[in-house]
């Protein structure tokens, strides 16, 4: 049967990928090539992307999806990445300066200094989003601190999925996601802050065209087809930032939390009553630009599974290179009853210095490994169902559910733990590609094949494996309570 397919370009810190998605939401090829930064040509301490490379590394593996679905109509491409990176351009569409990539230290100084531009505190309450070293704004201090002559032939700037853009049609836009995630925005009115930019030395005029996820921003040009072995003339349409496609992607609502699970727990929502104050910013929050306007997407983050595999390493390294490794981490943890005999776990291993940092109390002689791993289970629930408790709290919801994505959804007994410790019921989204998903769904909005990404998500079939709490919720109100004086 001939489908039509929505090909999906795919920048990620670890892979380049092509993903060819139906109509329907289905995957129906996908393939990879992996990923990773440059030195920077005049300092080899410093990491840029190789925007030639990714593209060359966009063409064979666009080429392979496009020789496994022969047959199938192509209706539009659309391309989703990291946030924050970019390059800036010239008029005639040269790029002046590799892009700086997020795992790049020079822009830490900057961004420790930022109050000598801005106070940090007027910042976030504009922005809305956390002081990370990577952060859009401080590459642009940097290029105007350091190569004052690239900024001042500069045209324009481009955010990663819009270099792909442009290569693609020819057209320079800015989609909306991406500029999200720059601290250069204001969160209230969905656009670049003039007062920022001008404060550290720009322009709104540096940022081309901004554009709503969904937008056709022009086709696909012969160059393009050429060096991606697809037809000319398909719509190329904006998609943006994978982080808020992935919560679009997963099927989630307004005021449903998401949290992504792996290496870090990712917890972010659907809002639209979340104001950045001193309060947010102490805890964490980190707000950027939904992909629908009038919502805003509020979320928090800690380490979870990078914790859990030190705990491993720690207490199960005899074992640690059997294949059911986990499967003995589990079983062991199953058998400790709900509260772990004591044992409490600061889960905050990723602090330092006067941060105060991870810490296991409660030990005793008898105390088992099984009970150990449990206690980090525990923890990590507790830290969720904080930081819901803020969100709750700031944007004025009560959550009813909890989406659950990511590697840390296959651990049966810790989406149990969830589920009680919540006292919500717990859904595994088992769809692995939810940013591809999300992504997609705009393209087949934006080229006509549905209405709206709503409609095109209603015909997604959604497999999910719920949780629900059990007769044993009730005992960790006590647990959660001890919890409270690592998380205040």
């Amino acid at each position: 049967m001939n489908k039509k397919i929505v090909l999906v370009l795919d920048c990620g810190a670890t892979n380049i990928r092509t993903i060819a998605v139906d109509e329907k939401g289905g995957i129906e090829a996908v393939s990879s090539l992996p990923n990773n930064t440059r030195p920077d040509p005049d300092n080899p301490e410093y990491r840029i992307w190789d925007i030639d490379e990714l593209w060359q590394k966009f063409g064979t593996t666009t080429r392979d999806v496009v020789g496994r679905i022969e047959g199938h109509e192509i209706v539009a491409v659309t391309v989703t990445t990291f946030g924050v990176d970019g390059a800036p351009f010239s008029g005639d569409g040269r790029m002046l300066y590799p892009v700086i990539s997020w795992q790049c230290p020079r822009t830490v100084p900057v961004m420790e200094h930022i109050d000598k531009y801005i106070p940090l505190r007027e910042l976030y309450a504009i922005t809305g989003l956390q002081p990370f070293a990577f952060n859009t704004i401080n590459k642009l201090i940097w290029l105007r601190e350091n190569r004052p002559a690239i900024v001042e032939q500069t045209e324009a700037f481009l955010f990663i999925p819009s270099i792909f853009l442009y290569y693609l049609s020819g057209e320079m836009v800015t989609d909306m996601t991406m500029a999200g995630t720059s601290m250069l925005t204001d969160l209230r009115e969905r656009t670049f802050s003039e007062d920022i930019l001008k404060r550290i030395g720009y322009d709104t005029s540096l940022f081309p065209n901004l554009c709503e996820p969904g937008t056709v921003v022009g086709r696909v040009r012969r160059r393009a087809a050429a060096s991606l072995g697809i037809p000319e003339g398909i719509p190329v349409v904006a998609a943006g930032h994978d982080t808020q496609f992935a919560i679009y992607g997963s099927g989630a609502g307004e005021n449903d939390p998401v949290l992504s699970s792996g290496t870090w727990d990712i917890l972010m929502v659907r809002s639209r009553n979340i104001s950045p104050d001193d309060t947010l910013l102490k805890a964490g929050v980190t707000t950027e630009l939904d992909v629908m306007p009038g919502l805003l997407n509020p979320g928090i983050q800690w380490i979870a599974s990078g914790m859990l595999e030190w705990i491993r390493k720690m207490f199960f390294a005899a074992e640690s290179s059997r294949k059911d490794i986990y499967d003995i981490m589990i079983s062991e943890a199953a058998e400790v009853p709900p509260g772990s005999y004591g044992v409490r776990i600061n889960p905050a291993f990723y602090s330092t210095g006067s941060d105060g940092g991870g810490l296991i109390a409660g030990l005793t002689m008898d105390t088992s490994r099984g009970a150990i791993y449990r206690a980090a289970l525990e923890a990590l629930v507790c830290k969720t169902r904080h930081s819901i408790s803020v969100l709750e709290e700031r944007g004025d919801f009560r959550a009813g559910q909890l989406l659950l994505v990511g590697g840390g959804s296959k651990n049966r007994l810790w989406n149990q733990l969830r589920a009680d410790i919540l006292g919500i019921p717990v859904k595994v989204v088992r769809q692995r590609e939810t940013t591809v998903l999300g992504a997609a769904l705009f393209a087949l909005a934006g080229t006509g094949i549905y209405a709206s990404a709503d409609e095109a998500r209603d015909h997604v079939d959604y497999d999910t494996e719920d949780y629900l709490p059990s007769g044993t919720s009730g005992q960790y109100d006590g647990i959660y309570e001890d919890y409270l004086k690592f998380f205040r």
